[in-house]
């Protein structure tokens, strides 16, 4: 039988121009590995809205899995900046084969 092992995927929508911010701050929380993702559109509580690079608010999503305690270290890091900068992050547990990987 194969084993899994609990742990943490988190998920942050951000402006692109916050991405570099936010790769450094799962960076600096020990977390081992990201993906960034372009995000052409979508509909929040605002309405519809669209990928705008003439303005540079277009949006990226980035992904990250790691153990809670990292987790948690990252989102207290980018807590000051997630209403200001209007970052979304959220964060549930999955889980991973291989988790000495994360």
């Amino acid at each position: 039988m194969i084993e899994t092992v609990t742990r943490k995927r988190i998920e942050i929508l951000a402006d692109t121009a916050q991405v570099k911010r936010v790769t450094q701050a799962i960076d600096k929380a020990g977390i081992t590995g990201w993906t960034v993702t372009p995000v052409t559109s979508g509909k929040g509580r605002d309405g519809v809205w669209r990928e705008e690079r003439v303005m540079g608010t277009d949006k990226a999503f980035v992904l990250t899995i790691a153990p809670e305690d990292k987790a948690m270290a990252l989102a207290e890091d980018l807590a000051p900046i997630l209403g200001s900068h209007g970052l979304l992050l959220t964060m549930w547990d999955i889980q991973v084969i291989r988790g000495e990987r994360f």
